[in-house]
């Protein structure tokens, strides 16, 4: 752990567990109790998630990246009948009453725990109950999913396979939830030092610290801590860090699309690496994987099909289905390739489910264990899935359903001045049928410079007209767009479309 300069051996990891999950056994835990986690990221967060599996409990893990009232109302809907976390956190959930019902209990008396070993043969059934884990809460509030030991074990080798892992990979995990992986898959891990609830704060000095101090050969880290590190890759000792960077054979970025300019610049600081971007979601992962190389074929094939993730994964099953299609009636037939259609996953190691969101599952579960992923997309001749954005995002216009990334990868590759700098949102504004496509801009560093001039927006209608054929109603500016806490990335669309109705209906509003 970077952040606090603490290591671990595994055999020092191993006695950690144990002592965890003696101390959960002796404290009263029972197999199948909900035990909430509360420690930061950390070797002690490792420690005592192991430590829950190991002594039979599900461990929910609903991280600091969800925002404190996210947090809380994670908890409450999970209603764990444990808390585990350092003094802080404790007080934090009792003043706040996250979970009023549950016993808290102190990780540092637990890591430390003097009870009896727990026997070595009680191991949990595949079948059992092993986590709660919270999705980002990018389109509304995060939802717990259910997952097994043996759906996690599942996942654990996808991973594996996919990425072609063995013991004599070491890993660097700039997303606390990935760091979970490291000691399921058996290989050292680093957490580099940066603020798990700003993911832009990772530096390039930190990645390399952190690569240096194990050797790593892999890297994990979300698209906006990948955007900060090639940003601060001039800062501090370069000849160190590409020395200690040399050694990276795989870059992983996931969380939200990245644009391929930024995955170029990325490889630069990783020479030698092989940059891949998986595609999956907290229900099922992973999906698809693409490497740097198929994403510029991709883009050369299809400059506005959106985001190109790659071919599924070994194990995986894709379908295309008609969008806002009745769950309730069951599996509809796939589209024809090229249609743009709700994206359907299939997979051994897809999660069991909703925790306590009954419809919620079963409009996301038509059946066959298909599950809804909530994107929109279409499939090529080759194969390749192509993205392009979240069904709630899709503007419904007179002439059919226009999904928002193409058209927004359209105008961050136009040539409009500061575009490239600031990000950029596509939104439909008016009723459902006949949404008009307005677009909204972030303000590079919060400069009204570049983007002051009403040639601004003719050249963004025109750009997307040339790109898509499409008419764009209306261009916005604002200084920052909303996005999650955890990626920093996911923007949040339907918040901007509720704040450009009342622009363009002439509404006070925030600037």
């Amino acid at each position: 752990d970077l952040a606090t300069g603490e290591a671990a051996t595994f055999r020092e990891f191993a006695a950690r567990v144990e002592n965890v999950a003696a101390g959960l056994r002796a404290a009263g835990v029972e197999p199948g109790d909900r035990i909430g986690l509360l420690t930061p990221p950390s070797i002690d967060l490792l420690a005592v998630a192991y430590g829950v599996w190991r002594a039979g409990g599900v461990a929910v893990v609903a991280d600091r990246g969800l925002g404190l009232r996210g947090l809380g109302r994670a908890l409450g809907s999970a209603r764990p009948s444990w808390l585990i976390g350092p003094r802080a956190a404790r007080a934090a959930s009792s003043v706040l009453r996250w979970a009023p019902q549950a016993t808290v209990l102190d990780e540092t008396s637990l890591t430390g725990s003097s009870a009896p070993r727990v026997l070595a043969d009680d191991r949990p059934d595949p079948a059992d109950p092993a986590a709660v884990l919270f999705t980002s809460g990018a389109t509304g509030p995060a939802k717990g999913v259910r997952y097994t030991h043996g759906q996690l074990t599942a996942q654990r080798d996808a991973l594996a396979g996919a990425y072609s892992i063995t013991g004599d990979d070491r890993l660097v995990a700039a997303f606390a939830p990935f760091s979970l992986y490291g000691p399921a898959l058996g290989i050292p891990t680093a957490l580099p030092d940066c603020d798990v609830t700003a993911p832009g704060s990772l530096t390039h000095e930190a990645v390399a610290a952190a690569v240096d101090s194990v050797d790593a050969t892999l890297v994990f880290a979300s698209p906006t801590a990948i955007r900060n590190v090639v940003e601060t890759a001039g800062a501090g000792d370069r000849s160190a860090a590409a020395d200690a960077l040399s050694g990276v054979r795989t870059l992983m970025s996931a969380g939200a699309p990245i644009p391929a300019e930024l995955l170029d610049a990325a490889s630069k600081l990783v020479p030698n690496a092989e940059i891949h971007t998986p595609y999956g979601m907290t229900e099922t992962l992973p999906v698809a994987d693409i490497e740097l190389g198929t994403i510029r074929a991709a883009d050369a094939d299809d400059p506005v099909g959106g985001v190109c993730v790659g071919v599924p994964v070994a194990g995986v099953d894709v379908r295309i289905v008609p969008i806002d299609f009745d769950a309730l009636a069951g599996v509809p037939d796939g589209l024809r390739t090229g249609e743009l259609g709700e994206v359907l996953v299939r997979a051994p190691w897809t999660s069991a489910g909703y925790d306590r969101l009954w419809d919620t599952e079963r409009r996301a579960r038509p059946g066959a264990g298909w599950h809804r992923t909530g994107d929109v997309g279409h499939l090529d001749e080759a194969g390749r899935l192509w993205i392009g954005g979240r069904s709630v995002h899709v503007i419904h216009a007179v002439d059919g359903p226009v999904a928002s990334v193409p058209v927004e990868r359209v105008v961050e590759r136009s040539d409009v001045p500061g575009v490239v700098a600031g990000r950029v949102a596509a939104l439909g504004v008016g009723p459902v049928g006949i949404q008009q496509l307005v677009i909204v801009l972030e303000r590079p560093d919060g400069d009204d410079a570049p983007l002051a001039a009403l040639s601004v927006a003719d050249r963004v209608r025109r750009a997307v007209r040339a790109g898509l054929g499409l008419d764009v109603a209306a261009v916005l500016t604002r200084d920052t767009l909303p996005v999650d806490i955890r990626h920093e990335a996911k923007i949040d669309r339907t918040a901007l479309a509720s704040w450009a109705s009342e622009v363009l209906a002439g509404e006070a509003v925030e600037r």
